[in-house]
């Protein structure tokens, strides 16, 4: 692994490309660091994908030099902790929508002074025997990354960025269109004016800018706007699509019956 965090490489200006993961397959966590991508984002909030499945994962991302985040079910302590525990470079929470909401993720995420995540050094985080640094370094290591993916969400911005732990604020612009009433429709000026907001009020707090985007183009567009933690699709839907145009690009006779 490279000597720096991935929480590091990013709060140095770093940016980073990366891309969901749904299969519960080592290799493809291999494949995708041998493709040169920075980190894997394991979704267990739209995934199969539990703790138990993810641990293996991690170990496989780590081997590749490709950072693992966990994205959560949902904003509970819990889900959280064990994200973390498991050793991942950092925890990706959904739904974030007010200040209490992002102040919850922090208090999960972070031990003391800032927060009061649940301790046990006995864990795969901490290499199984813990150390007396291991709760400054896992605040300073892991990464904190705060999903907003609605309306209400983008209201409350400037409040959000406001609470003190949080590395990257992470755009969804598939909810983001649902909350407006055009769901699916993401490239709609709507949503992306919503986008554009959050990324000028992040770049007032020296905050990371995360975003989802489903092709290199709209890809290219947000990291010209500042964002540096870039998901470019969903492997699964990235290998299917691929299989679908090499079907479509074969010049397959017609049956003869």
């Amino acid at each position: 692994m490279s000597e720096k965090s991935f929480r590091d490489r990013l709060l140095d200006g770093e940016t980073a490309v990366g891309t969901f993961q749904l299969l519960d397959s080592a290799m493809v966590s291999e494949m995708i660091g041998v493709a040169g991508m920075d980190f894997v984002i394991y979704d267990q909030e739209h995934g199969p994908l539990t703790a138990e499945t993810t641990l293996n994962l991690t170990s496989s991302a780590q081997n590749k030099d490709l950072a693992p985040i966990v994205r959560v079910r949902e904003n509970r302590e819990a889900e959280i902790q064990r994200a973390l525990d498991l050793g991942a470079a950092g925890v990706q929470v959904p739904q974030i929508e007010t200040r209490s909401d992002a102040e919850a993720a922090v208090k999960a995420a972070r031990f003391d002074p800032l927060g009061s995540r649940g301790l046990s050094q006995y864990v795969r985080a901490g290499e199984y025997t813990g150390s007396e640094t291991y709760t400054e370094e896992q605040n300073e290591e892991r990464l904190l990354v705060i999903q907003v993916e609605g309306e209400r969400g983008v209201e409350n911005i400037e409040e959000i960025l406001d609470v003190e732990g949080i590395d990257v604020v992470f755009l969804g612009p598939y909810d983001l269109s649902q909350s407006l009433g055009i769901p699916g429709e993401v490239t709609h000026e709507r949503v992306e004016e919503l986008m554009q907001r959050v990324c000028e009020s992040a770049a007032e707090t020296e905050t990371v800018v995360g975003a989802f985007a489903d092709n290199t183009q709209i890809a290219n567009r947000w990291i010209d706007a500042g964002v540096q933690y870039l998901t470019i699709g969903v492997e699964a839907a990235l290998f299917t699509e691929h299989l679908e145009s090499l079907v479509d690009d074969i010049d397959i006779p017609p049956t003869i019956r």
